[in-house]
């Protein structure tokens, strides 16, 4: 009787225990979906969570990334490297026109002329702007400025920090960094120089930001999500030396103002490597205020850009050439009569005399043109225009130092004489300064051209980088040749036109 009574109240209470299991499982559930939710929110999405969980500005910075840095290298200095291009943080000063009566514009607009170094009607003009919550009044201000406008506690005053790009040695790099500017579209973008060239490394990667959103266009903190944190970009450093740079510079604003000139650039490279060392130009500007150059044709690098006829520093690569192929030799003797006739063309000198017998070496020291079409005719015309192809003439360097000019040396592949003798002392054909200066280096380092670069390493925020390591590019004349040429041209020297 006992049994069936217990049996009776065993299955009147499975029922109740089956709920009870069931309620127990629910909230077992129900806390491990709490507690991954609670660890991918803190864990795998933390980024995410504390950027919206602050402010605008900081969000701005999580999503848009910190433009990398330029570097010359700079032996004196204690890590080796001095910056050319930095980021730097500088206030913006506006008003906020709602709160403002005419007579707070005009006490603003005089108590701020003086600090601002602006006209107090300049001002004036800004501050009329009708119920505008930001009327920017000036930018890039630093921190003494900002102090001086805020112990003045003027109403409807305020401050907002914005990046920008700052280069501290101005127009002494000018030509080799570029600048930031704008694109069509108001994006901050590198112009020109290392800041054009290198933009997609320099800029980084831009962040990425989606999220729910409630009918008032907030975010849904709990809602569906993507976010990808921005990439900063790459820092760059130089092989410019900045110490001979300076110098390079000033002694070629010192010769434009001279000879009057109209421009000119300098070159100093490392014959063995290929690195640049300095690379300046004439005219220059402020990168710092690139927006006022009234010239924008002074953006462009004379190095690397501006092709120009050589002239009779080109002799020496037709004589390199020459000696090369055993055509000539240094003791090579020929007639000067002081003209040369091709066809209905007659060349004389450069100052109009003639020398008589004369040797390749007496060529280079009195610059003849007669002698350096000599030895153009014993070489042949096709092969002098292998040679000087060879000698990186009528192609683009490949400095990375944006656009780059390839000069011009297609009247070598026409019929007829004259093209090849006039070529044979630099004229009918053009060059950069930096084709000119690399030419030389082959005669510098035993006859092997090396691809010029103005690029060190580029180090990315991960703690990896990229070292540029020197590249020869091929062997133009012999060593012999080389040597033979190099030891011509001190003759120049101390007893040619270079003695000067």
């Amino acid at each position: 009787m006992k049994l069936r009574r217990h049996m009776k109240r065993k299955r009147q209470n499975e029922p109740i225990v089956r709920r009870i299991w069931i309620l127990q499982a629910f909230l077992i559930v129900f806390l491990a979906v709490i507690v991954g939710r609670l660890f991918y929110i803190q864990v795998m999405s933390h980024s995410f969570y504390s950027a919206l969980a602050n402010d605008q500005h900081d969000i701005f910075r999580e999503l848009f990334p910190e433009r990398g840095e330029i570097y010359l290298s700079d032996p004196k200095a204690p890590d080796g490297r001095f910056p050319a291009a930095v980021n730097k943080t500088l206030a913006t000063v506006y008003a906020d026109t709602r709160q403002l009566t005419d007579g707070d514009k005009e006490t603003i607009a005089k108590a701020l002329a003086l600090i601002l170094e602006m006209e107090e009607d300049a001002l004036l003009g800004k501050l009329t702007a009708l119920n505008d919550p930001y009327v920017p009044l000036k930018s890039k201000l630093d921190d003494l400025t900002v102090l001086q406008m805020r112990d003045l506690e003027l109403s409807g005053i305020d401050f907002s920090q914005q990046p920008f790009r700052f280069y501290p040695e101005k127009e002494a790099t000018c030509h080799l960094t570029g600048f930031v500017g704008s694109n069509e579209q108001g994006e901050r973008i590198g112009r020109y120089g290392i800041e054009g060239h290198w933009e997609k490394e320099l800029a980084g990667e831009q962040g990425f930001l989606q999220s729910e959103r409630d009918p008032t266009g907030q975010l849904i903190t709990a809602g569906s999500h993507n976010f990808r944190p921005a990439l900063d970009g790459a820092d760059i450093l130089l092989t410019v030396d900045r110490n001979i740079q300076f110098v390079a510079c000033n002694k070629l604003k010192d010769a434009v103002k001279r000879y009057n000139a109209t421009g000119g650039a300098v070159v100093v490279i490392e014959p063995n490597s290929g690195r640049l060392l300095a690379i300046c130009g004439n005219p220059d500007f402020d990168p710092n205020n690139y927006s006022q150059e009234p010239n924008m044709s002074a953006f462009n690098n004379p190095a690397t850009y501006y092709a120009y006829e050589p002239g009779s520093v080109f002799k020496p690569f037709t004589m390199a050439s020459a000696i090369d192929a055993e055509k000539v030799s240094p003791k090579t003797i020929y007639h000067d009569e002081g003209k040369v006739e091709i066809g209905i063309h007659t060349i004389n000198n450069s100052d109009g005399k003639a020398y008589g017998f004369q040797t390749m070496t007496q060529v280079l020291e009195k610059s003849l043109n007669t002698g350096a079409i000599f030895a153009v005719r014993e070489l042949g015309a096709d092969r002098f225009r292998e040679y000087i192809e060879a000698f990186g003439f009528g192609q683009a360097p490949g400095v990375a130092l944006d656009v780059e000019s390839k000069g011009n040396i297609s009247s070598l592949h026409k019929r007829g004489d004259i093209w090849s003798a006039t070529a044979s002392y630099g004229q009918g054909i053009t060059a950069t300064p930096i084709q000119v200066a690399s030419a030389f280096a082959v005669l510098a380092n035993s006859g092997k051209l090396m691809k010029p670069y103005v690029v060190e390493e580029v180090r990315y925020q991960d703690g990896t980088g990229q070292r540029i390591e020197p590249q020869s590019v091929r062997q133009v004349v012999s060593k012999r040749a080389a040597d033979l040429v190099s030891g011509m041209l001190v003759r120049v020297v101390e007893n040619g036109h270079g003695k000067r």
